[in-house]
């Protein structure tokens, strides 16, 4: 499916491609998913719908690819050397996604409820590479000998990083910052994979923007 929607898009310049992302993440914006249209990114853009519609399935195809092209540094370009230093990276990322789209992905995570389209786009456009770029990070960990590959916390690593990031604010009524995160990694995840952390990690409570990890 990706490589039909790649085919369909390939008659577009990088240049163009860009253009029409950054003003359907502009229009997001400014008035959320339910209320963009196809019609609105094509005024914005000087496109017809008819080559929107040529490239893109339909508007959710459109925004989950946008939401895509948008995120500062893919997954696939994280390589510190260590999990450790993956791991973080990714949390240093997805605080920079959040800083600039913070009301944005609250609003799509409240439209994904009512709009299955959405969530389906979502998942094969985005989510899914995301995944298997995770899986790679996971990968490379066992490849260098820091995870065993029989080690059964490695299927759950990326339920416990999503769960760092979505339960605090429901049990603690507090923002997962970026120390909270980083502090969650050599305390809860390292340690269930059998890799070395850090001995006195800092306190949760220490003051840090709150983040995101990358591939949200």
């Amino acid at each position: 499916m990706m490589q039909a929607v790649d085919r369909r898009r390939s008659r577009l310049s990088p240049e163009r491609e860009s253009e029409l992302y950054e003003a359907v993440m502009d229009l997001l914006t400014e008035v959320g998913y339910d209320a963009l249209t196809m019609d609105a990114v094509a005024a914005r853009t000087h496109s017809s719908k008819a080559t929107l519609y040529r490239q893109w399935k339909g508007k959710p195809q459109l925004v989950a690819t946008a939401l895509r092209h948008s995120k500062p540094v893919s997954l696939d370009d994280i390589d510190t050397g260590s999990l450790r230093g993956d791991l973080r990276e990714m949390v240093r990322c997805g605080d920079e996604a959040r800083e600039r789209d913070a009301a944005l992905l609250r609003g799509l995570a409240l439209a994904v409820h009512h709009n299955p389209d959405l969530l389906e786009a979502l998942r094969e456009l985005m989510v899914e590479h995301e995944l298997a770029a995770f899986e790679k990070v996971l990968g490379r960990a066992v490849e260098r000998g820091e995870v065993a590959p029989d080690r059964p916390a490695l299927h759950y690593t990326v339920h416990m990083l999503v769960g760092a990031f979505t339960t605090r604010p429901l049990v603690e009524a507090k923002e997962a910052d970026m120390a909270y995160l980083f502090d969650y990694i050599d305390a809860v995840i390292l340690p269930a994979l059998g890799v070395p952390s850090p001995a006195s990690p800092a306190s949760p409570a220490s003051p840090a923007s709150p983040a995101s990890p990358a591939f949200l």
